[in-house]
């Protein structure tokens, strides 16, 4: 039986990424597998368990030794739950604290090695959609389908400051769009898998285009793919 085909979908933080992703799983009938959750899961333990996050040992091992279970949760925002060793942490991932120290957990190379292992073992099955900032470019660059997703900071920080008002916290556009420009600097000039648009990726710029529009796209190109 043919294997269905991967979907890797690349862009900075805020650019729709999870959104589309999702809509795409539900809309092809795929497994959305959020990376960006793994990531955040190993930095919620972290801080949890007061490690200094300048110790790339600890945090290598302290990834390496976790039990990650992410699972279809159609009545949660992101669609998913994610267990870390049984326990549902889903409500801590997008806390401000996390999100402060994420980026510089991704950029630990024992994590994102470790992260990198977990994510190809899921794609080995196929029909498995990825999103996050190396999907393409390191951790499935074989998928048949590689778009990567942008939008003008403004936009985004829009973007960003809507979904966290539905969470009720209360940030301004202009501390939203300094954490976003923080981020896509760290992550863009990391040396180990640093954000960037793979060779032969579709990139898309979605700072005027709904989450809908852009799905509609991908799964035209998704039904081309299969003839």
């Amino acid at each position: 039986m043919t294997k269905l085909p991967n979907i890797a979908i690349d862009g900075p933080a805020a650019s729709g990424k999870t959104t589309v992703a999702r809509l795409l799983a539900s809309r092809l009938g795929l497994v959305y597998l959020d990376t960006g959750a793994m990531y955040r899961a190993v930095t919620f333990q972290a801080l949890k368990q007061g490690l200094d996050l300048a110790d790339e040992v600890a945090l290598e091992k302290l990834s390496c030794g976790m039990s990650l279970d992410l699972q279809p949760d159609p009545d949660s925002a992101s669609g998913h739950r994610l267990l870390v060793d049984g326990v549902d942490i889903t409500a801590e991932l997008h806390s401000p604290e996390v999100s402060q120290a994420v980026p510089r957990v991704a950029s630990v190379p024992g994590v994102r090695r470790d992260m990198v292992r977990r994510q190809r073992k899921k794609s080995e099955q196929g029909g498995v959609i990825m999103a996050g900032r190396d999907i393409g470019t390191v951790v499935i660059p074989e998928a048949r389908l590689k778009f990567y997703l942008d939008a003008d900071l403004l936009e985004r920080a829009r973007r960003r400051q809507a979904d966290l008002l539905s969470e009720g916290r209360e940030y301004s556009r202009e501390e939203v769009s300094d954490q976003l420009r923080e981020r896509d600097d760290i992550d863009s000039s990391r040396n180990d898998s640093p954000l960037r648009v793979a060779e032969d990726a579709e990139w898309l710029d979605c700072t005027s285009m709904s989450a809908e529009e852009v799905v509609e796209l991908v799964v035209a190109r998704f039904l081309e793919s299969r003839g």
